[in-house]
Protein backbone atom coordinates (compact mmCIF):
# COMPACT_ATOMS: atom_id res chain seq x y z
CA UNK A 1 0.00 0.00 0.00
CA UNK A 2 2.56 2.16 0.64
CA UNK A 3 4.71 1.57 -2.66
CA UNK A 4 1.07 2.71 -4.58
CA UNK A 5 0.60 5.90 -2.39
CA UNK A 6 4.40 6.90 -3.08
CA UNK A 7 4.30 6.22 -6.64
CA UNK A 8 0.94 7.98 -6.91
CA UNK A 9 2.68 11.08 -5.37
CA UNK A 10 5.89 11.02 -7.69
CA UNK A 11 3.86 10.49 -10.71
CA UNK A 12 3.21 14.04 -11.46
CA UNK A 13 6.08 15.12 -10.27
CA UNK A 14 7.40 12.81 -13.63
CA UNK A 15 4.84 14.77 -15.69
CA UNK A 16 7.29 18.38 -15.20
CA UNK A 17 10.38 16.42 -15.96
CA UNK A 18 12.74 19.17 -17.19
CA UNK A 19 15.46 18.91 -19.81
CA UNK A 20 18.20 20.60 -21.88
CA UNK A 21 18.95 20.76 -25.64
CA UNK A 22 22.50 20.46 -26.27
CA UNK A 23 23.39 23.13 -29.13
CA UNK A 24 26.27 22.51 -31.65
CA UNK A 25 26.74 25.59 -33.49
CA UNK A 26 28.71 24.97 -36.54
CA UNK A 27 30.46 27.85 -38.74
CA UNK A 28 31.61 30.24 -36.47
CA UNK A 29 33.78 32.52 -38.53
CA UNK A 30 36.13 33.93 -35.76
CA UNK A 31 36.88 34.17 -31.92
CA UNK A 32 35.27 37.14 -31.59
CA UNK A 33 32.51 38.20 -29.09
CA UNK A 34 29.86 35.63 -28.19
CA UNK A 35 27.61 33.13 -29.70
CA UNK A 36 24.12 33.40 -28.51
CA UNK A 37 20.66 31.37 -28.31
CA UNK A 38 17.19 32.30 -27.89
CA UNK A 39 14.55 29.72 -26.99
CA UNK A 40 10.67 30.09 -28.10
CA UNK A 41 7.87 28.47 -26.73
CA UNK A 42 5.16 30.38 -29.16
CA UNK A 43 4.57 31.69 -32.46
CA UNK A 44 3.34 34.58 -30.90
CA UNK A 45 6.74 35.48 -29.59
CA UNK A 46 8.85 34.34 -31.91
CA UNK A 47 11.65 36.69 -32.54
CA UNK A 48 10.91 39.40 -30.00
CA UNK A 49 13.74 40.45 -27.72
CA UNK A 50 10.68 39.97 -24.88
CA UNK A 51 9.51 36.93 -25.92
CA UNK A 52 12.73 34.78 -25.43
CA UNK A 53 11.16 31.91 -23.03
CA UNK A 54 15.20 31.04 -22.29
CA UNK A 55 18.82 31.97 -23.34
CA UNK A 56 22.16 30.92 -23.66
CA UNK A 57 25.76 31.96 -24.78
CA UNK A 58 28.97 30.83 -25.40
CA UNK A 59 32.36 32.78 -26.30
CA UNK A 60 32.78 32.16 -29.72
CA UNK A 61 35.45 30.35 -31.56
CA UNK A 62 36.52 29.13 -34.61
CA UNK A 63 34.58 26.22 -36.16
CA UNK A 64 31.85 24.67 -33.79
CA UNK A 65 30.53 26.41 -30.48
CA UNK A 66 28.71 24.11 -28.09
CA UNK A 67 26.33 25.33 -25.07
CA UNK A 68 23.17 23.63 -22.62
CA UNK A 69 19.71 25.26 -22.25
CA UNK A 70 18.50 23.53 -19.33
CA UNK A 71 15.26 23.15 -17.18
CA UNK A 72 12.95 23.08 -20.22
CA UNK A 73 9.22 21.05 -19.59
CA UNK A 74 8.68 18.83 -22.41
CA UNK A 75 7.41 21.14 -25.47
CA UNK A 76 7.53 22.93 -28.57
CA UNK A 77 10.36 25.03 -28.82
CA UNK A 78 12.34 27.10 -31.73
CA UNK A 79 15.48 28.55 -31.88
CA UNK A 80 17.50 31.68 -33.20
CA UNK A 81 21.19 32.11 -33.12
CA UNK A 82 23.57 34.87 -33.27
CA UNK A 83 27.09 35.40 -33.80
CA UNK A 84 27.35 38.52 -31.67
CA UNK A 85 30.71 39.55 -32.90
CA UNK A 86 31.10 42.34 -31.72
CA UNK A 87 30.24 41.48 -28.72
CA UNK A 88 27.54 44.66 -27.67
CA UNK A 89 24.54 42.06 -26.56
CA UNK A 90 22.56 42.81 -29.88
CA UNK A 91 21.78 41.59 -33.40
CA UNK A 92 23.40 44.36 -35.58
CA UNK A 93 21.48 45.51 -38.52
CA UNK A 94 21.47 47.56 -41.63
CA UNK A 95 19.45 50.34 -42.37
CA UNK A 96 17.03 48.01 -43.76
CA UNK A 97 16.64 45.49 -40.96
CA UNK A 98 19.01 42.87 -42.68
CA UNK A 99 21.55 40.87 -40.05
CA UNK A 100 25.23 42.16 -40.35
CA UNK A 101 26.02 39.50 -37.85
CA UNK A 102 25.62 35.58 -39.10
CA UNK A 103 22.13 34.53 -37.74
CA UNK A 104 20.68 30.86 -38.10
CA UNK A 105 17.54 29.20 -36.97
CA UNK A 106 16.74 25.69 -35.36
CA UNK A 107 15.06 24.02 -38.26
CA UNK A 108 14.27 26.80 -40.85
CA UNK A 109 16.33 28.82 -42.81
CA UNK A 110 16.58 33.08 -43.68
CA UNK A 111 14.61 33.77 -47.04
CA UNK A 112 15.00 36.75 -49.37
CA UNK A 113 12.63 38.74 -47.75
CA UNK A 114 12.98 37.50 -44.30
CA UNK A 115 13.50 35.02 -41.50
CA UNK A 116 11.33 31.61 -41.42
CA UNK A 117 8.39 31.24 -39.57
CA UNK A 118 7.94 29.35 -35.88
CA UNK A 119 6.50 26.51 -37.49
CA UNK A 120 9.16 25.89 -39.61
CA UNK A 121 11.54 26.49 -37.03
CA UNK A 122 9.85 24.43 -34.15
CA UNK A 123 10.59 21.20 -32.78
CA UNK A 124 9.22 18.60 -30.05
CA UNK A 125 11.57 17.59 -26.88
CA UNK A 126 10.07 14.84 -24.49
CA UNK A 127 13.72 14.10 -23.13
CA UNK A 128 17.11 15.83 -23.54
CA UNK A 129 17.93 16.88 -26.98
CA UNK A 130 20.56 17.25 -29.90
CA UNK A 131 20.83 20.05 -32.39
CA UNK A 132 23.53 20.66 -34.64
CA UNK A 133 22.54 24.91 -36.42
CA UNK A 134 24.72 26.17 -39.32
CA UNK A 135 25.66 29.58 -39.41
Amino acid sequence: MRILLFALFLAPLSMFSQNSISVHVHNVPSNKGHVNVAVYNSDDTFLSFDGVFKAGTEVAHEGIVQLVIEDLPEGEYALAVFHDENGNGQLDTNWLGIPKEKVAFSKGKMKTFGPPKYKECAFQIHSDYEINIKL
